[in-house]
């Protein structure tokens, strides 16, 4: 039980980037509890500096979504830019996973992976909706094409 926590601890810190909330807006007013609405979020990449993607998901309101019990819908949209200058790791995986969110309390998550197209010099932003059980066709993607930023050294 004793090394359980660290590496609980450090497990956690291995999980992907998580959110800064830019806004909300309501979708649906709900009479008790939190309203059904759609929040959008900026993910800077962990790996790359000069590129953040915005993802737009649905949240589930009412007491359920208040108490953090609700499923959230496989509802969700993403935009990747890149914001500065950008130098690619000398390692770059072909495929990550850089951002997850849990959609449900248990069995559900939002997953943006992140792929190379090295022979176009674009980096490919994959989102997914994943469950456990039976997995959710939901998707989107958004890509980066790599180009010098104006002011940076080659």
């Amino acid at each position: 039980m004793r090394h359980a926590l660290p590496a609980l601890l450090l497990a956690c810190l291995a999980l992907p980037a998580a959110g800064e909330e830019i806004g909300c807006t309501t979708t649906e007013w709900k009479l008790i509890g939190a309203n059904h609405r759609v929040c959008v979020y900026a993910y800077d990449d962990p790996k790359i500096p000069g590129v953040t993607c915005h993802v737009s998901q649905a949240r589930t309101g009412g007491i359920k979504g208040s108490l953090g019990l609700a499923e959230d819908p496989s509802q969700f949209s993403i935009a990747c830019r890149q914001i500065g200058p950008v130098t690619l790791p000398e390692k770059l995986p072909a495929r990550e996973v850089v951002f997850s969110e849990d959609t449900s309390l248990l069995f559900k998550e939002t997953q943006i992976h992140r792929l190379y197209d090295a022979r176009r010099k674009v980096l490919v932003y994959l989102g997914i909706s994943r469950k456990i059980i039976a997995g959710a066709p939901s998707n989107a993607i958004s890509s980066v094409p790599l180009q010098a930023w104006p002011g940076a050294t080659p």
